[in-house]
């Protein structure tokens, strides 16, 4: 079973003054949602959301420690302007910790399945 690592940011640390109706708790059961769809394809899902860069590497690194993953999904959230740094940073992370995962990218949460596919 293909394994995939999806990271993105924490809805919890997101600004969602300018989405009225939006919450972090909205985005969350979504994104838990879309993972589950993911699973259901036959794909090993685990989740990490990260902060703002606080902790942003130390959490991801404990991630790819644990285990090897066939596939690295970047959100879209980390993807984003303000988190430019922090996305490099968490590239780079990915190649030195795990070089021979394949690394895709979705643009909202409901294309997940779609981004993973392309790749494993």
């Amino acid at each position: 079973m293909p394994s995939v690592l999806a990271l993105g940011l924490d809805p919890a640390v997101v600004d969602f003054k300018e989405t009225p109706g939006i919450t972090p708790e909205l985005v969350r059961a979504f994104i838990e949602s879309q993972l589950l769809r993911l699973s259901g394809q036959g794909y090993e899902v685990e989740s990490c959301l990260v902060d703002l860069g606080e902790t942003a590497e130390v959490t991801a690194a404990r991630h790819l420690r644990e285990r090897e993953f066939d596939c690295i999904l970047f959100g879209a959230g980390l993807r984003a302007e303000p988190q430019l740094l922090l996305f490099e940073k968490l590239v780079n992370l990915v190649h030195a910790m795990a070089p021979d995962a394949k690394i895709c990218f979705n643009t909202t949460p409901a294309d997940t399945t779609e981004a993973v596919q392309r790749w494993v």
